[in-house]
This record gives structure tokens, C-alpha cells and sequence, in this order.
């Protein structure tokens, strides 16, 4: 880390981070400080707690004939913001008052010593502050500004030039999110947190307000701006209807007059209240009302009072504003209504939740032990820092995504739910379940550079995406795993075919009649004649015992040589005579002309790839990753109440016990100038005088066209990383061994294929990964008394705050 933006109080990272002194953030915000505490003063304040950060706010008009000039104080109730508010002569033309904004910035600057953090709230600031060299430009995009009433024309094309400019984007939502990430090619979701122990105080004795202590119940109250978001005609449809509720609204009218709203005897408008006060309102409020009109100027919001309400201990009743339905829509202190029918039932049964006690509530806290601002601020912070550090020749330590900066942040963050080892099928979906459903915090790290474990995938020099660890191809009869992975790609049809060779011949693999015919010089035509002929040549083995004895008990020993001893020997470094019959028993043998390799009822490649998909499964606000960082290095730094961990078991328990032997493997990646060098995607070399396995073609897989083309060359080999677990009976005792340590180990969960030395297919580790989420989720759900949430579907995603 170079800027030092991301210390954040308490964390213990000063002797992570050099000794000079933090950039000053720039904070350019539409919205006045004393205005209503929202997004900009959470942040702000935190972020103040370890460098100087100043808020520009908009100017106001001074007097006729008056200089311009910088009104500047501090922040009330907080060290470290200064707060500054230009005053400008009345008139003149936006060029003019921009030009003399500049030169008001630049005179303020002047005294600023080191660089500093532009952070934008607001594009039609960067008129007159595009001439800045930031370190990092950052776009904290709260709202979509040009759906608001009275916007600016010229505030899209703003908007186009600081996308341009900026560093990295943070939006207030994932609607935000999901419209901007197209945009920019460093955009990330912080949806609204909380402050919990501020609104719990409303859970509590506290003294009712003077203004609405004479108000009977039940009350319903809503606080923030009145203004065009805020439906109306709802509102007074609520109070004609129940006229014995009593309406509290509490906040500003902007940009509405006071005559559009709603007059009625049980509407109460008490006007703006500040942030200290508003736990008292809530504290006697029976329901919190979100009435949100449904139009364009809500349909990206993400509204902070959503936490705000449940933490004060207030059941909830919203219309379906998209973020608010997506992450709220299944707990059951919030209902959706969509028309005022449905609102004023959803209050008549949140009325009732408020009435039945406090059982509602575990859920509530449950969802909210994942939310704070402080965590946002450290992980944006981080983002910061990760910016600065690419532009900071001085220090080449990596950010996130190198173990030096991993460990940087894992000191300022501190606190996750689970701890992660691994970033390849196993961990990354654990990794999204756990965040998507259940709004954990999760630091996932791993040895390698990269995510996607063995599936890492890649565009080498000629353009072509190939597999770094060798061909993966995904094929899967389980319908739940190749929908839910169809959550995060696009898939390419593609059935693979291999073919061996075999007597100067290239012949299907696994064998079939085709393979027969041509290597035996036959004329089988029918699925019987097929299966005649291998009877004919089978040698009855009186007990079936190893690989050997699979293969000539079902096809004899001359096809068992061809095909299966020398492969076995090349691959697994032993004769198929000391393998146990597991490894040749799932070979199948065809009768048919079938020449697919996987008769699977799905098989595809992901459109974009396997790294795209992993990027897709792991792109969430709750999930930080660490790459080039080993778990032995950093496992005493992480803070984290659970650890899952998809590394090779017999290092975790630091080989007690001894090694568990695997076969490993060698690759050799070239690239031709000529657009196809084999027919098909993998062909197999069994003969032991071919030093490799197999050759693949990455085209194949991926339909690409080139004048050129790539090819991967399999070596097995003894050492190296652990792919394959050797199946032989006492390395299956040893693991035993490990697996006894291990459910003996608490908080401590194994998965995958290293963590359980078996060998699994991708959709395998994937079917384990989501049975293991659902025992994760059932425990939590019995812990927590949460009967009333309903389970999530696997094809539902960000289900969280």
C-alpha cells in the first residue's frame, strides 16, 4: 500500500504502510454537509480518521458586487473534515463562474501540501476542477442525478468525461451497479450500510419527541426528502383509508411544492430533523413507510434508511424499488407492496409482527452483523490504495492481488465471516452462496496469481483462450449445477471428441464400433455384432481386483495393450496391475457408433471462458481476494470465525502424518502458424514410446478462427502440483488418518478435491460446493431461529443488503 488512504482506526496497519503523510481527499459533493447525514458524511468522517479530507460544496450566491470567496470551517462533531463553501458574485455566465471556481480551487490547494484523492458525487463539478492531477480520481455514484427532477442537460455528458477520468467507480446500488459496469472497467457495488449501534438506541427506553408525542398509535412514519420520489397519491390513499393510523413524515420538501402534498388529519409533516434525533421518532414508530413512487427517478436507488429502520427494531412495508426487493424481499421485518391495496395489507401484517414480539428480530440481526460502514470504508479505501499503488514507481509492492498488499489489507479490514483457501471451483462457489444468501464477509486467498484454480484460462500471444493447466471441458447430467453456473455465463455447445492413436491409425476413444472397424478391419454394423466380437476376445478374471483386470476381463489383453497399458503407465507412473479397479472402470466401452467423449445431458463451454465465469461467480462488494498469498503466511493475521479450506489436506495438519502421494503433470503450450494442426479437440498417444499423453487443440473448444492456432502437450510427471491422488489402498488409509484430524478440527470446513483426495470433475466440485452451502445454510437457520425465510433458490442472486 502507498497512500494510506485505507488506515482505518484501530487496525494495527501503520507498520504495513510508509511513513509519509496520506493525499488529502477532495470530496465534490451536490449535497450540503448540515443538509441531511447520509453516504457522503458516513464515509467522509471514517475516512477523516486517517487522512485530511476536505468537502467542496456547491457555491452560493453573496452579495451584489461582493468578491468571490471560500467560506471554510470544520465539520461539527468530527476531526479531520473541513467543510468549504464557495460564494460567488450573483450572475454571470456558467463559463464565467467556473473559471472563477478554479482559480478558487487552486488558491485553496496551494496551501495543500502532497497529492491528493479527487472523489466526485456530483459530474457537473468537473468543469472547473478537470485541470486537477489526482492520484486517484474516484466516482461515488450515490444516484442516477439525471433522472431527478430539474437536471442538468449538460449533466450526461459530464457524467461520459468523468467515467473517462476516473480511476475507480463506486455506485450506491447493485441497479447502479449492474447500469454503470458496461461503463467502466473498475466499477464496484457498496450498497447502503448502517450504523447499527446508533439506530439501535430506538430499541430502547428513550423519550418521545415533543412534536409527535401526542400522537395516538399505530404510528407509521417515514423520514428523508420529500420530493418527486415520494408517491403522493399512495400516501393519501393510506390515510383515507386507515383514517385511525396516524402518517408521521419527516424530512425536507425539495424541488415539490408544499401544495402537492397530501392534506389530511392523520398526515403529520414535522419537517427535518437531524441524524442524532431521528433514533428518537423511530423508537415510537409502529411501522416504517417506505412510499416510493415507482418512476425514473427511483429506479436505481439503494435507500440507507432500509438498514436504518430494521436496526432501530421497526418492521418495514416498501413498494418494490429494486434494490429494496432484491436484497429485503425475504425477510420477513420488510414487505413489498406494488399497489395501494397490497401496502396498506402489507402494514396490517406488519403490525401484527410488531405486536407479536421480538422472535423476528434474529433474522433482522442476523442480515444487519454483515453491514457497516466501516467495512465500506476500508474496502474502498483499499480500492484506492490498490489505484495509487499501479501509479507509484517508488513502491512496486502489488495491491490486492499480491500477498505483501493481502496481508496490508487483511490488517486494516480485520474482521471477515470466513476465511477462504482457494479460488478455484470449490472456494468460488462457497465463496457466492455464502455472500449472495447469507451477506457474509469473505477474504478468499490463494498461492497462485490468478482465480479459477486449474480452470484458469487465458489469450495467449496469437489471441487464442487457452487452458494453462490443460483442456477442461464441462459436461454434467445434474441440472441444478449447470443452472446455476448458467447464472454467470453464456455457454458455447460443444461435444468433445478425442481420438487415438493407435497402429499409424487415429481411431475413436473410448472405444466404439467405429474403433473396431477400423483398426480390425471389420464390417460390424449392428450393436450386438459389435459386442459378440469384444465377448470373443474377453479373458474371465476369476476376481476383479485392479485396473488390469477391468479392462482384459471386458475387452481382452490385445485391446488392453493398445489402448490402456501404456497410458496408465505414462499417467499414473505404475503398471494398471498395482492401481485399484476404480481407475479403469469408468472407461466405457460402446457397442455403437457414439464417438462423443462425454455422453453427459449438458456439455458447453462458457462463452467468454472460465475465467470470465469465475469472475462473474465472484464479483460482489462482501468478497475480497488475495492472490500470491499462501495460508501458512497469513493465517495468524486473518481475523475470521470460520475457515473453509480447499488446499491439500495433509498440509493443512502440516503432513503429520506424511505426504499423500499424487501425479502431477507438465505442460508444454505452443502456437503454430496454421489454422488447424488436429481433427478433433484431444488426441490420445497410449504407446509408452510417446513421451506425453495427449495433444489438445484449444480451438476446438472455443469455435475461435485464426490463421493460427494452439496446442497443449501433457507430460505426467512425479513432481509438481498435486492433481491427481494416486488410488491405491494404503494412500486411501493414510487419508483416513488426515480426514479423522480433520473432523476432529472445529470451525474448520474440508471441500474439494485436495481437501478430500478424491479426483472430481468440475461439476462434481460444484455439486459439492452447493450441498455444502446447504448444511452452512441449515445450521445457520436452526442457530438463528429463522423460520419464517423461506430458502433461496440457487438461480437467485445478491439476495443481500
Amino acid at each position: 500500500m502507498v497512500s494510506g488512504v485505507g488506515a482505518s482506526v484501530g487496525s494495527g496497519s501503520e507498520a504495513l504502510r510508509p511513513a509519509e503523510a496520506p493525499p488529502t481527499l477532495l470530496c465534490f459533493s451536490h449535497l450540503r454537509w448540515d443538509f441531511v447525514f447520509q453516504r457522503p458524511q458516513h464515509l467522509m468522517n471514517r475516512f477523516a480518521r486517517s487522512a485530511p479530507v476536505v468537502v467542496w460544496e456547491e457555491p452560493i450566491d453573496g452579495e451584489d458586487g461582493a468578491s468571490p470567496s471560500l467560506d471554510i470551517r470544520p465539520a461539527a462533531k468530527t476531526g479531520g473534515v473541513t467543510i468549504i463553501t464557495p460564494r460567488l458574485p450573483r450572475g454571470g455566465s456558467d463559463d464565467e463562474r467556473n473559471a472563477t471556481l478554479s482559480k478558487l480551487l487552486d488558491g485553496y490547494l496551494a496551501g495543500v501540501t502532497g497529492r491528493i484523492v479527487a472523489w466526485y458525487y456530483t459530474p457537473m463539478m468537473l468543469p472547473f476542477s478537470r485541470h486537477l492531477d489526482p492520484a486517484c480520481t474516484v466516482y461515488d455514484c450515490m444516484d442516477e442525478l439525471a433522472n431527478f427532477r430539474f437536471a442538468p442537460r449538460e449533466l450526461l455528458d459530464l457524467e461520459r468525461e468523468l467515467l473517462e477520468r476516473a480511476d475507480v467507480v463506486f455506485t450506491g446500488g447493485y441497479s447502479l451497479y449492474e447500469s454503470k459496469k458496461q461503463r467502466h472497467g473498475n466499477v464496484h457495488p457498496f450498497p447502503s450500510s448502517v450504523d447499527r449501534d446508533h439506530f439501535a438506541a430506538a430499541r430502547g427506553s428513550i423519550a418521545d419527541p415533543a412534536d409527535q408525542a401526542s400522537l395516538a398509535h399505530p404510528r407509521l412514519g417515514f423520514y428523508g426528502v420529500i420530493d418527486e420520489r415520494i408517491d403522493l397519491d399512495l400516501l393519501a390513499a393510506i390515510a383515507d383509508a386507515r383514517p385511525q393510523w396516524q402518517l408521521v413524515m419527516v424530512g425536507p420538501v425539495v424541488k415539490i411544492s408544499e401544495d402537492e402534498l397530501p392534506r389530511r388529519a392523520n398526515i403529520h409533516y414535522l419537517g427535518g430533523k437531524s441524524y442524532d434525533e431521528l433514533p428518537a421518532y423511530l423508537a415510537h414508530w409502529d411501522v416504517a413507510l417506505m412510499p416510493f413512487a415507482i418512476n425514473a427517478a427511483t429506479r436505481f436507488i439503494s435507500p440507507t434508511k432500509t438498514p436504518e429502520y430494521l436496526a432501530a427494531g421497526v418492521p418495514v412495508v416498501s413498494t418494490p424499488i429494486r434494490d429494496v426487493k432484491r436484497h429485503y424481499e425475504r425477510v420477513a421485518g420488510v414487505r413489498i407492496a406494488g399497489t395501494a391495496e397490497q401496502f396498506i395489507a402489507g402494514c396490517e401484517v406488519q403490525l401484527a409482527l410488531r405486536k407479536s414480539g421480538d422472535r423476528w428480530l434474529a433474522e433482522v440481526d442476523g442480515l444487519l452483523s454483515t453491514m457497516s460502514w466501516d467495512i465500506t470504508q476500508a474496502r474502498m479505501a483499499a480500492l484506492i490504495d490498490e489505484v495509487i499503488a499501479k501509479d507509484e514507481a517508488a513502491d512496486t509492492r502489488p495491491a490486492i492481488g499480491g500477498s505483501a498488499a493481502a496481508v496490508a489489507h487483511i490488517a486494516a479490514t480485520r474482521k471477515y465471516d470466513y476465511l477462504i483457501v482457494g479460488c478455484g471451483f470449490a472456494g468460488s462457489v462457497l465463496a457466492e452462496r455464502l455472500a449472495n444468501q447469507h451477506g457474509a464477509r469473505i477474504l478468499m486467498i490463494d498461492k497462485r496469481d490468478h482465480i479459477g484454480g486449474n480452470a484458469f484460462d487465458e489469450k495467449d500471444a496469437a489471441g487464442i483462450l487457452m487452458h494453462r493447466y490443460g483442456p477442461h471441458i464441462f459436461h454434467t447430467n445434474s441440472d441444478d449445477v449447470f443452472a446455476y453456473l448458467s447464472n454467470f455465463t453464456k455457454w458455447r455447445a460443444y461435444e468433445h471428441r478425442v481420438l487415438a492413436s493407435v497402429r499409424n491409425k487415429l481411431v475413436p476413444i473410448p472405444i466404439n464400433r467405429t474403433t473396431l472397424n477400423e483398426l480390425f478391419k471389420l464390417e460390424l454394423k449392428t450393436d450386438d455384432e459389435a459386442a459378440e466380437f469384444l465377448a470373443s476376445r474377453a479373458e474371465h478374471v476369476d476376481e476383479i481386483r485392479t485396473s488390469e483386470d477391468v479392462v482384459i476381463n471386458a475387452i481382452g489383453r490385445e485391446l488392453y495393450e493398445l489402448f490402456f497399458r501404456g497410458y496408465t503407465r505414462k499417467q499414473w507412473g505404475l503398471d494398471p496391475s498395482q492401481l485399484d479397479k476404480l481407475v479403469t472402470a469408468r472407461i466405457p466401452t460402446r457397442t455403437n457408433t457414439d464417438d462423443r467423449y462425454f455422453t453427459d445431458r449438458h456439455q458447453a463451454m462458457p462463452a467468454d471462458g472460465y475465467t470470465a465465469m469465475f469472475k462473474a461467480i465472484l464479483d460482489h462488494p462482501n468478497i475480497d481476494i488475495a492472490l500470491g498469498a499462501d495460508y501458512r503466511d497469513v493465517r495468524n493475521e486473518v481475523e475470521a470465525e470460520h475457515l473453509i479450506y480447499t488446499g491439500p489436506i495433509d498440509e493443512y495438519f502440516d503432513f503429520r502424518f506424511g505426504k499423500l502421494p499424487y501425479r502431477s503433470l507438465k505442460f508444454e503450450h505452443k502456437t503454430l502458424d496454421q489454422p488447424q494442426y488436429q481433427a478433433v479437440g484431444t488426441v490420445n498417444y497410449p504407446s509408452e514410446e510417446t513421451p506425453y499423453t495427449r495433444i489438445s487443440e484449444y480451438k476446438h473448444l472455443t469455435g475461435q478462427k485464426s490463421d493460427r492456432t494452439s496446442i497443449t502437450l501433457e507430460y505426467p510427471a512425479a513432481e509438481g502440483d498435486p492433481y491427481y491422488p494416486i488410488p491405491r489402498p494404503e494412500n486411501q488409509a493414510l487419508f483416513k488418518r488426515y480426514e479423522a484430524l480433520a473432523d476432529a478440527t472445529p470451525d474448520v470446513t474440508f471441500v474439494g478435491r485436495l481437501a478430500t483426495y478424491r479426483y472430481y470433475n468440475m461439476d462434481q466440485i460444484v455439486g459439492q460446493a452447493l450441498a455444502t452451502f446447504r448444511r452452512i445454510d441449515a445450521a445457520r437457520k436452526a442457530k438463528l431461529g429463522a423460520t419464517s425465510a423461506s430458502p433461496a433458490s440457487s438461480s437467485e442472486l445478491r439476495i443481500v443488503a
